[in-house]
């Protein structure tokens, strides 16, 4: 029974040894440590023989290679350490430097590290120290070749937060503009890497607000795209052309029909816009700025300039409407009322007295008072210098051309009221 006691023990033992020695093998083949040399320090029978009576199994050796094996756990855990911060430097100095893959493929197996425990960290030679120094050795080449090209770096990035801006239609942070960034960088008051970590900052803050911005932006856009069709449209209008069997004229008549109703929708959007604008700062409490300038500022600015548009088109019309009935009747005088035929009779009879010795008097312009042009448009003298002389001559030819002397005073009074009675666009009808 006591044989067969230390039978066992011995088999223990010896069962003992081999996983510690094969835990130390493994932990050997990961940090790139010399196996042989690592037992031989236990005991030298634990190498190069493979005979079971031949090697060690007392308690001393036990107890060395449990120590062997907690010393090789501590180093290997404090290398994964060491190592996981050099990858780390490395990950972002290759993001910065945007290295190539090629590059990245030599260290790829060191760069697994980084998202890995350190029980699952076995490939052979993975913690050694010619691992760590390359590495290390490829940190500092990085390093160096960053600080020369710091400077283009930062530049890029601040392109690439005034392309985000500019798409937002924001102003970006002007204390990074370029002409400070080399400032501050060839002065060396400043880190490039802090400055070029303030600039990623501030990219996904205007990245970030870009969002919250889009649904006003889009309507923005609308009505922008709208603006365009109006004015496309009054060029349209003006097109004497336009009615042509030219080529493509459907098209542009269908692109005005469709135009017409976008432009009766943009008073609705610019105060949709408004709308939306105001929640928007009211939630976050801060005006919103399109290039630099209060949105609801700019609406309610085009929306005056639309109505004083308008208005200034009604006047047009009207304007035009008064000159065309004045032209009228400067040439072709204008139908009389039953009060003015009267009146003029009545002057008629005083003709002797009051006459000019050709048996009429001298015309004299009559005001028409009509909406709410003035009074300086309402004669003729308010008309430029052709409609002046020709209103002139017109009333030198009617003098000089209606001298009915030889005809009775009866005659001439019927006559003329029957002409300016039934002849209303007649010249010959004086106010």
């Amino acid at each position: 029974m006591q044989l067969r006691n230390l039978q066992k023990e011995k088999s223990d033992r010896l069962q003992k040894v081999f996983i510690y020695v094969d835990e130390v093998h493994g932990l050997c083949a990961v940090l790139g440590m010399d196996f042989a040399e690592t037992v031989k320090e236990v005991h030298p029978s634990l190498h190069g023989t493979n005979s079971e009576n031949s090697t060690n199994i007392s308690d001393s050796t036990l107890e060395g290679l449990t120590q062997t094996i907690l010393k090789l756990k501590a180093e290997k855990k404090t290398r994964v350490f060491k190592l996981q911060e050099i990858v780390e430097k490395l990950h972002k100095l290759w993001n910065l430097m945007e290295s190539a893959e090629q590059e990245r493929r030599q260290f790829a197996k060191v760069a697994a590290v980084l998202g890995s425990s350190e029980e699952e960290i076995t490939s052979p030679g993975i913690l050694s120290l010619d691992t760590i120094q390359e590495t290390e050795e490829e940190v500092e080449r990085l390093t160096k070749q960053k600080a020369s090209r710091m400077k283009e770096l930062v530049l890029k990035k601040r392109l690439e937060l005034e392309d985000v801006c500019r798409n937002a239609h924001m102003e970006p942070d002007m204390n990074t503009a370029p002409e400070k960034i080399i400032a501050l960088i060839d002065s060396g008051l400043v880190d490039p890497c802090e400055l070029l970590s303030s600039i990623e900052v501030q990219i996904a803050k205007a990245n970030e607000e870009s969002l919250t911005r889009k649904d006003i932006m889009d309507r923005v856009d609308k009505w922008l795209s709208a603006c365009d069709e109006e004015t496309w449209l009054e060029e349209y209008n003006q097109d004497d052309n336009r009615y042509s069997a030219g080529r493509g004229a459907h098209l542009n008549l269908k692109r005005a029909e469709k135009a017409r109703i976008l432009v009766q929708k943009i008073p609705s959007m610019i105060d949709s816009l408004i709308a939306k604008t105001f929640a928007w700062e009211d939630e976050r409490n801060v005006p919103f700025l399109y290039d630099g300038v209060r949105l609801v500022a700019i609406l309610e600015e085009q929306k005056l300039r639309r109505a004083q548009r308008e208005e200034d088109k009604r006047r047009c019309r009207d304007q035009k409407k008064l000159q065309s009935l004045l032209l009228k009747e400067l040439i072709f005088g204008s139908k009389p009322s039953p009060r003015k035929t009267n009146s003029f009779n009545r002057r008629m009879s005083n003709h002797h007295s009051n006459g000019n010795g050709t048996g009429f008097m001298t015309p004299v312009p009559r005001r028409v008072s009509a909406g709410s042009a003035t009074p300086e448009l309402l004669t003729p003298r308010s008309y430029s210098g052709r409609y002046n002389n020709y209103f002139k001559e017109n009333r030198r030819l009617t003098a000089a051309a209606l001298n009915f002397s030889a005809v009775s005073k009866e005659d001439s009074m019927s006559s003329f009221a029957s002409i300016s009675g039934s002849e209303p666009d007649s010249p010959l009808y004086l106010h």
